[in-house]
């Protein structure tokens, strides 16, 4: 008898999803939580600082680089101070290769350009969380 592999179990994670455009947070929260994951949602820099402070880490932070209240990456910096342990993955459709290496810098584990396929995502979230 044929004995097939086990498939592994998928690892649930918690996630905190940041972007100003609803339909982006919607279809991030969708396929996240379609992959097994816990996902929670800020729309602007400050909800997601009270939402890191409240609900205790996340072990991954996928960040819009323009928020309504951050267009630079003070925000990324005072997460990764508050959650060193967090795992970041930036997304911006204003990637200048300055950006990108200051993301990198204070930590970012990725820099996605937008657009992206979203369903790419939920493989990236588990990369990123193991590293």
């Amino acid at each position: 008898m044929k004995k097939f592999p086990v498939p592994a179990e998928k690892s649930t994670l918690r996630v905190l999803v940041v972007d100003d455009e609803p339909l982006i947070r919607w279809s991030v929260h969708e396929v996240l939580r379609e992959s097994g994951h816990e996902v929670a949602e800020a729309s602007d820099g400050a909800s997601a600082l009270r939402q890191l402070a409240d609900a205790g880490p996340f072990d991954v932070v996928v960040l819009d680089f323009r928020l309504p209240d951050s267009d630079d990456l003070r925000l990324l910096e005072t997460i990764r101070k508050l959650t060193p342990g967090s795992a970041v993955i930036m997304m911006t459709a204003f990637g200048t290769p300055e950006m990108v290496a200051g993301a990198l810098a204070l930590g970012a584990s990725r820099v996605l350009t937008k657009p992206f396929d979203v369903h790419d995502l939920a493989a990236l979230v588990a990369e990123v969380s193991q590293n």
